[in-house]
């Protein structure tokens, strides 16, 4: 997670805990640290109970709060590598359609915050964009 002032990076978390372990004393962190305006979270594809939690999250502060909510792509932050889906399956992003897709060997794809956000684009949707494969 990271915070950006005049959409540059200023200061970055991390953890290895579960996303429903740490997510909420992050995010009250920063917002009693940093004057925050507006918040973006990947709305997908990827974990789906990570994604649903962050979401309602961060809709209930853009409610409670008035602070809006953007979503992005998460091949955004990965450089447009496969995103783990379940098993040896990946999510793939071919044009503008989103798949799924077998790999016999694991692919090490790299999540990471870019130092600007001024040229991140945000989806129109804030809502997860849940894609999930047949099991």
């Amino acid at each position: 997670m990271g915070v950006y002032e005049n959409n540059r990076l200023v200061k970055t978390f991390t953890s290895e805990k579960k996303t429903s372990e740490i997510l909420l004393p992050l995010v009250m962190e920063s917002m009693e640290n940093y004057p925050i305006s507006k918040m973006i979270y990947t709305r997908g594809p990827g974990s789906y109970m990570a994604t649903k939690l962050t979401y309602i999250m961060l809709k209930t502060i853009e409610i409670s709060k008035a602070i809006p909510c953007f979503g992005c792509s998460g091949f955004a932050l990965n450089g447009g590598q496969p995103i783990k889906a379940i098993g040896n399956l990946y999510f793939i992003k071919e044009k503008e359609t989103i798949i799924t897709k077998k790999y016999e060997q694991p692919v090490d794809a790299c999540f990471a915050l870019p130092q600007s956000i001024h040229d991140l684009v945000l989806d129109e949707e804030s809502i997860p964009e849940y894609i999930l494969p047949a099991v």
